[in-house]
């Protein structure tokens, strides 16, 4: 069964990002949804480059990790987790395609012709693929071929100016099972604000053309009403997100309108704990520094101890941190 087809109502899902969607926060985000508001969630980029390359192969592949903790939450909460890849050569897509079918259990797989970072556009990859129409048809004709997993693509509206109806048109014409469009050009990279007219145009044109394939809208969706709002006014089927997640780790829980700050430092703790369990040495530490902003907001104290945070080097110095932060609290 095609899961893109048997999602109940408007889908939700969490983007692929870069050091930020590794299994560890994937299962953080598992634990603070609320039951059937996140459908989809996405793995960290993956090189198939990397992932075919000899040598290479060992050092990518963690990309594609999944703690039995977290397949265990994903059955329990009808999650479906979907392997994203990038790159250029279409018989790599097919190889690794092949792998990720075979060797993981990874419910789908998408192709990135989104990402924006000039060393890979420099490449021609990802948003590069947008000037590259026929290249981009091999890669995806190449992944489909590989595998019977259900296939998807993240885009964007054009790359040096927006080409929304013809870039659309092509990949509607593919053999693709959903298409999530961010509303930006390549050049804007995340400036701006995302053109969701565009968006629409693209559900527009996915109506005459391909009705059959499920668009999902990407930009500024700032919180879970947002998400439905836009979803509602653009003719979509679902909505992908981003940053938002950096604003509010409890994005998926739209009922729960408070949070307390013994519950963001004790999510902060477990996410810890989780990084720690699943990578050990195997991952610079200075990775999950980068979340603890999002635990350490809107409190007496927080801004004194997310600094305190930022200079540790070890799961053990957080558990010391918040244990002096928890005694200081309490004098």
């Amino acid at each position: 069964m095609n899961f893109w087809h048997n999602i109940k109502g408007p889908n939700f899902s969490l983007a692929p990002m870069e050091d930020v969607t590794d299994t560890s926060f994937r299962e953080i985000v598992l634990k603070t949804m609320q039951d059937g508001k996140l459908n989809l969630l996405f793995s960290e980029f993956t090189s198939v480059e990397g992932m075919t390359h000899p040598v290479g192969h060992e050092k990518v592949k963690h990309r594609l990790r999944i703690n039995d903790s977290e397949k265990e939450l994903l059955k329990q909460k009808n999650v479906k987790l979907i392997a994203q890849i990038w790159g250029k050569d279409p018989e790599k897509y097919y190889k690794t395609a092949q792998y990720i079918a075979q060797e993981t259990d990874f419910d789908g797989i998408d192709i990135n012709m989104g990402c924006p970072v000039k060393n890979v556009v420099k490449n021609g990859c990802c948003s590069a693929l947008i000037a590259q129409p026929e290249l981009a048809k091999e890669i995806i004709l190449a992944t489909k071929e590989a595998t019977n997993l259900p296939l998807s693509v993240k885009t964007r509206i054009g790359f040096k100016e927006v080409v929304t109806e013809s870039w659309i048109s092509h990949l509607l014409g593919m053999p693709i099972d959903a298409l999530t469009i961010h509303g930006r050009i390549q050049k804007q990279m995340s400036d701006g604000l995302a053109d969701w007219n565009e968006i629409a145009k693209g559900a527009q044109l996915r109506n005459e053309l391909a009705p059959q394939i499920k668009i999902i809208g990407n930009g500024d969706v700032e919180s879970y009403a947002d998400g439905l709002q836009k979803i509602a006014q653009h003719g979509l089927d679902g909505v992908m997100i981003g940053r938002g997640i950096f604003k509010n780790p409890w994005f998926f829980n739209p009922d729960k309108e408070t949070i307390s700050t013994e519950e963001k430092l004790a999510l902060l703790k477990e996410h810890t704990r989780v990084f720690e369990a699943t990578w050990g040495r195997d991952k610079n530490f200075a990775i999950l520094r980068r979340f603890f902003k999002i635990y350490t907001n809107e409190f007496k104290g927080a801004s004194a101890l997310r600094n305190e945070l930022m200079s540790t080097s070890n799961a053990e110095e957080v558990y010391q941190a918040l244990e002096q932060f928890s005694v200081n609290s309490e004098q």
